[in-house]
């Protein structure tokens, strides 16, 4: 059993609890490093760490105090290198009539969305019907549209197009330096107007938004990290300066940047 569900194959995971919904919360968690199934809808909490999911075309990066939504029957991976990684999972069995619960969200978690998370704690690992745990739950469901702030930065998307993928892999892996766009260009045995076009089209930001999202992305894990002040941070993703760095983040994160 894992999360409360069975894993009757790999990957593949059978509900047989007629609770309709439950917390899972567990420190250090260890979480498979393979694509699973479900059929329950996923709230997942991070309350301390990171994480990437792996879902379809997309790579969900999941920050401390951030939630991700993940709709019933969508296939996902999870991967970090976080050193500890404490997460809540709540899964529902049924839903409100909603496009929200449709689609995947990555947000931050507001103050009172967190006093709940908190407060449901208690119900840990409770798979047997209760009512005030019925009743609190169906109500921090019904609230999530509410509480969501979506963090459309907080993916990253992977191009179908095969010529591609050298580029992405080279950012992903040098984005400290200061790449040319004729460099990438070469990788992709295209010229750099293709390039250019046939990256935006792919992926819908441009190259140099993608850049800019990895170094942001990378400052979140070492900011996790807690070894290193923010201008050395700010030095190890790629900028030249602690306030091009700060600049860069909000923009991206639409919030200050700030090391706990």
């Amino acid at each position: 059993m894992k999360c409360g569900l069975i894993e009757r194959r790999r990957g593949v995971f059978d509900d047989e609890s007629k609770i309709d919904a439950f917390i899972w919360y567990e420190k250090n968690w260890i979480h498979d490093d393979y694509d699973h199934i479900h059929q329950r809808y996923q709230l997942t909490y991070v309350e301390e760490g990171y994480q990437y999911l792996h879902i379809e075309n997309k790579i969900y990066l999941v920050p401390q105090n951030h939630l991700i939504w993940i709709p019933s029957g969508v296939k996902h991976r999870t991967e970090t290198e976080a050193k500890t990684v404490n997460l809540m999972v709540v899964l529902f069995k049924t839903v409100f009539d909603n496009d929200f619960y449709k689609n995947i969200h990555v947000f931050s978690a507001p103050p009172v969305l967190k006093e709940m998370l908190q407060y449901a704690a208690k119900w840990n690992q409770q798979m047997e019907e209760n009512e005030e745990q019925s009743y609190f739950l169906k109500a921090l469901l019904n609230s999530l549209p509410h509480f969501c702030q979506e963090k459309e930065c907080l993916h990253i998307p992977i191009p179908n197009d095969q010529r591609l993928l050298p580029v992405c892999n080279y950012i992903n892996t040098n984005y400290a330096e200061n790449f040319s766009i004729e460099s990438l260009a070469d990788l992709s045995t295209m010229s750099v107007r293709s390039l250019q076009r046939i990256f935006k089209q792919e992926t819908g930001i441009t190259l140099q938004k993608y850049a800019q999202l990895i170094r942001i992305l990378k400052s979140i894990e070492l900011i996790n990290t807690k070894q290193y002040t923010l201008s050395q941070i700010a030095y190890k993703v790629g900028y030249k300066s602690l306030a091009a760095f700060t600049t860069s983040y909000f923009s991206v994160m639409k919030e200050k940047v700030n090391i706990k």
